[in-house]
């Protein structure tokens, strides 16, 4: 089977971060996702991942932000197992084949076109599974899903890309077609898009984080639906333990100023 060939800029270059992120810990000794698909994905792509940024110690970091998004996903699932499935900006992650879903949920992965195309020819089929290839902030894909069932909306890594004003249609837009259901995704704060530029894999990828979002009264602001279930720091996951020393020193440095804790922030929001 040939390489897969990609060119991928911006944004969407960052995918190959995260995704090389997962193969590394799937790899290593002691893995904390163990995303074997991953892990073979890097193997068929014709690319230098060693040019993303992302090396083993922010590979810990990548594996313990989608482990946490699992298990807030995991618990949705549990309790309504017909549920439909909004994973945006999905790029390469494999949470689909992670979380292992009945056949009862609807899930969706939504991405730009020619991500999606990459998907089909990485990862395989599945029961209940379907792919859509759009951008997430043209509202017209929501045409294709079904809206009788509890939604699950997964956005990790996302909508800090998104243009402020798009993002919060993007959220009304579901919130106003589905009966209910979660937001689960990640986020950062006005101070965290000033520190942006630490970031290695945002910095190698020449991407820009557009969104900042000051705390949950910003996001219950879009909705009168919306209520917030969950707003934790992403210094509080369990895991940091893991990260190599000079990562977790400056981790426990950073999580002690109130501004920088709350720079990154794992919200989960009900409606």
């Amino acid at each position: 089977m040939a390489p897969e060939k990609v060119h991928l800029t911006g944004e969407k270059a960052t995918l190959l971060a995260t995704l090389y992120g997962r193969a590394l810990d799937a790899r290593s000794p002691d893995p904390i996702l163990g995303d074997d698909l991953a892990a073979d994905a890097v193997e068929r792509i014709d690319h230098d991942f060693t040019k993303t940024g992302m090396n083993a110690g922010l590979a810990v970091s990548v594996a313990i932000r989608g482990r946490f998004i699992d298990r807030w996903a995991a618990e949705f699932l549990a309790t309504h197992p017909e549920a439909t499935v909004l994973h945006l900006g999905c790029g390469l992650d494999t949470r689909v084949h992670r979380l292992d879903p009945p056949p009862t949920v609807r899930w969706y992965d939504v991405d730009y076109p020619d991500v999606i195309e990459l998907r089909r020819r990485l990862f395989p089929e599945r029961p209940g599974y379907r792919l859509i290839g759009s951008s997430v902030t043209e509202l017209k894909w929501l045409e294709q899903v079904p809206d009788r069932a509890p939604v699950l909306v997964v956005a990790e890594g996302l909508l800090y890309y998104l243009d402020p004003g798009e993002g919060r249609a993007l959220i009304r837009a579901i919130v106003d077609r589905f009966p209910g259901g979660q937001f689960v995704f990640d986020a950062v704060s006005p101070l965290g898009l000033k520190t942006q530029k630490l970031n290695r894999p945002v910095r190698k990828a020449d991407a820009h984080l557009v969104w900042g979002i000051d705390g949950p009264g910003e996001l219950l602001a879009i909705h009168p639906r919306l209520r917030c279930l969950s707003a934790v720091s992403a210094f509080d996951i369990e895991g940091f333990d893991r990260l190599p020393t000079p990562h977790r020193v400056a981790a426990r440095i950073a999580g002690l100023l109130p501004g920088m804790k709350r720079a990154a922030v794992f919200y989960r929001l009900g409606f």
